[in-house]
């Protein structure tokens, strides 16, 4: 009786897997996801630089909706890119995939709308915490749609609209009470 086969080794994921296909670049920040020290920081950080290089564009394109359409089309192509990037390194949720963190980073800050520099940042390093610390419903998103496939590319992308959730609540109940204080 043949054994089943091994499945394949995972490969290295790397600036030649970058340009092995182009869901890779989507999928991994553009290379921002390929440092080996906080991938998923380093990804925030450009998500944050690219909102800020784009918010112009996008809302003379779309007025204060074009960041929903951005958004929207970003979660469609990202799953795509992430379901597709996942399977070609053969592991579930890489952790050099960072399109999940720029996606929420750019919904966090289109709904909070225009808040300076120490407003932004507040907000970075709030998703920062909810997406590595991973508490209660960001754990529960997190491990709620594992495995491969469309599911687990789905998954990728949930946890962190998750944690970007956590953390306009969190924001929202500090503007709250900062406004009851007298």
């Amino acid at each position: 009786r043949a054994s089943a086969p091994a499945p394949a080794a995972p490969r290295r994921i790397d600036a030649a897997f970058m340009g092995f296909h182009p869901a890779h670049w989507i999928a991994l920040g553009f290379g921002s996801g390929l440092g080996a020290w906080a991938p998923g920081t380093a990804g925030t950080l450009w998500g944050w630089a690219s909102f800020i290089w784009l918010d112009r564009w996008v809302q003379q394109a779309g007025g204060a909706a074009g960041w929903g359409v951005v958004l929207l089309l970003g979660l469609v192509i990202g799953w795509w890119a992430c379901t597709t990037t996942a399977r070609h390194a053969r592991i579930d949720d890489p952790g050099a995939i960072v399109w999940d963190e720029i996606l929420a980073i750019w919904a966090i800050l289109w709904i909070l709308g225009p808040v300076g520099f120490w407003g932004q940042l507040g907000a970075f390093a709030l998703f920062r915490y909810f997406d590595a610390a991973k508490p209660g419903p960001v754990r529960w998103a997190d491990q709620r749609f594992k495995g491969g496939g469309w599911r687990g590319g789905f998954g990728i992308l949930f946890d962190d609209l998750v944690a970007a959730l956590c953390t306009l609540v969190v924001i929202a109940i500090g503007v709250a009470l900062a406004r009851a204080l007298p």
